[in-house]
């Protein structure tokens, strides 16, 4: 028998029923910020051996995913000090911000004196900044990712004056090279005491010959200085030169061999700290695991749902011939894997920008995506791409250019797939004023990054159709600069061999403007996609003609009219 036909009030209660489901599904957990099950975290990094690159650079990721945190950027010179000179120690909060009428973060972190003083070097490098910091003049590199740890080692109390941001910063003034970096920071951390405002950490530290990761975790709350033990346990594993490696905000050292310090490097305490708090038996008969001992973590990219996909999601992508499955649990991944192609910057910039399409864990399959295949709308997986990115940097070490000319780090402001990457050479003295100015709550055309987020705001509306646009401005702004770049390198390298500071004039002066250049033309197309897209139609402005009435994708058009038809039967 035919059920009689529904009243029109009961159609759109089920189409706001499937809405609210939709919208409900993809809504991400919040589990504890403070353990290694914190998938809300999205600070991917991925690594790159000089064998395993293109050019023989080797390469370092970060995505700074906070969303409501610092984003602005800094160039601190290089400067000479006099004997006797102190550098402060800052607790400096990787998510604290104040308000723009109240100043600059980094002139108001200097509030939070941790009551430390080192003494300075004779000379520090000159270095670029944002969170955390990322290139120095020697071409060192740092890349963040926060990996949490067993809840007994956290260190909340003032005990503990470095963090991890403190410490990239001393590195990025005082080292040349990776093993240099590591055994800094990790000396000051035993001798100060780590922790307080942060909880276990990875650094992807890269040279032009090396990278490396390097993770840290606090010794627990009762550590004092009084107790002459260190104050932090880590360590760090080399990167082979022809693989690569990723750390999805999960540990990634698995089993060490101390002996072997070409590859190894830890804190005296690495394996009897263990012991110590009872997190290893070494009667066990089982050899030690470092992320098994101080930062496990359960599940796979399947059993997760998607949750923790993104290690998987990088190795399969890579290495597609080792055939690496999604159930395969995490911990159980290699630390490093040889790519079946050696990757370009090009190639690196294009896996930010991933989204897992095609994958079991696609963001727009069925009707995730909404009418225009929007795949941010889905946050039930963790993708290494996500849309609220603060920015993403991309460092380069190339050990055949002098250091000011061969270092750089390409930095693309807010979602990665909406942005643009932006070369600066690692010897500049200056970044354009609008990258150290702006706050999330504060719109202000005098900042860069919110040319970014404007055309993101823009592109999220009518997605599948505006990304279009967006990555024809992406190819031609990058692939422009890395044109470009190729006679800057020459040029640099030969003025270098005369006169260094002529040679750093002229990198200041193509990423400054290059930079300027990039910004403008995200303005002009943050317009442009208003005018376009505007009511969801299609806006000729060459033509002065409208286009269609609307652009609703017919996936969603077809998915209304089966809710249409099962209402009706």
């Amino acid at each position: 028998m035919k059920r009689p036909r529904r009243p029109a009030f009961t159609l759109f209660a089920a189409l706001v029923l499937l809405a609210a489901a939709t919208v409900f599904l993809a809504l991400p957990t919040r589990p504890s910020a403070s353990g290694p099950e914190a998938t809300s975290d999205n600070c991917t990094v991925i690594m790159v051996g000089k064998d395993a690159s293109t050019d023989g650079s080797t390469m370092a990721t970060h995505t700074a995913d906070c969303g409501t945190c610092d984003w602005t950027w800094r160039k601190v010179p290089a400067a000479d000090h006099k004997p006797g000179e102190m550098r402060r120690l800052y607790t400096i909060s990787q998510m604290k911000t104040w308000p723009p009428k109240e100043g600059l973060k980094w002139d108001l972190i200097k509030k939070d004196f941790a009551g430390v003083e080192i003494p300075e070097p004779a000379h520090t490098y000159g270095y670029m900044h944002g969170v955390f910091g990322y290139m120095n003049d020697q071409q060192l590199g740092i890349g963040e990712s926060t990996i949490g740890n067993v809840r007994k080692l956290g260190n909340p109390t003032q005990s503990a004056k470095t963090n991890i941001t403190m410490l990239t910063l001393l590195a990025m003034e005082r080292c040349r090279t990776a093993r240099e970096a590591i055994r800094l920071m990790g000396g000051l951390a035993e001798k100060y005491g780590y922790g307080f405002v942060d909880s276990g950490e990875m650094l992807a530290v890269a040279d032009p010959r090396e990278v490396w990761i390097f993770e840290i975790f606090p010794a627990g709350p009762l550590w004092t200085p009084e107790s002459g033990k260190p104050g932090a346990v880590w360590c760090a594993e080399r990167v082979p030169d022809d693989m690569v490696s990723v750390c999805p905000n999960e540990s990634r050292i698995g089993e060490i061999d101390l002996a072997n310090q070409d590859y190894f490097l830890a804190s005296p305490n690495a394996v009897s700290f263990a012991v110590e708090q009872k997190l290893y038996d070494p009667a066990s008969g089982q050899p030690f695991n470092w992320k098994r001992t101080y930062s496990p973590g359960a599940g796979s990219a399947l059993s997760s749902k998607g949750m923790r996909q993104r290690l998987w999601r990088f190795f399969s992508a890579v290495a597609p011939s080792q055939d690496f499955r999604p159930d395969r649990e995490n911990m159980d991944f290699p630390f490093a894997v040889k790519p079946d192609k050696k990757l370009s910057v090009q190639d690196v910039m294009a896996l930010t920008r991933d989204k897992s399409y095609g994958t079991p864990f696609d963001p727009v399959q069925g009707i995730r995506g909404g009418p225009f295949q929007n795949p941010n709308y889905w946050a039930r997986t963790r993708k290494i791409s996500v849309a609220n990115a603060e920015y993403t940097s991309v460092t380069q070490s190339r050990a055949w250019l002098p250091d000011p000319v061969g270092g750089i780090v390409w930095l693309a402001w807010g979602a990665q797939d909406t942005a643009c990457y932006m070369p600066f050479y690692a010897g500049i003295t200056a970044i354009p004023p609008s990258f150290s100015v702006g706050d999330h709550f504060e719109f202000n055309r005098a900042s860069a990054r919110w040319a970014f987020d404007y055309v993101d705001f823009h592109t999220q509306v009518v997605y599948s159709e505006a990304i279009k646009d967006v990555q024809k401005a992406q190819r031609e702004w990058e692939d422009g600069a890395l044109t470009k770049m190729a006679e800057i390198d020459k040029q640099a390298q030969a003025l270098y061999a005369k006169s260094p500071a002529e040679a750093v004039k002229l990198l200041t002066k193509f990423s400054t403007e290059n930079a300027e250049q990039v910004v403008a033309a995200w303005w002009d197309l943050g317009d442009a996609l208003l005018v376009k897209y505007n009511h969801f139609a299609l806006y000729d402005a060459a033509k002065r003609a409208r286009g269609r009435a609307s652009l609703a994708g017919p996936l969603w058009n077809k998915a209304v009219r089966v809710v249409d038809s099962a209402l009706e039967n």
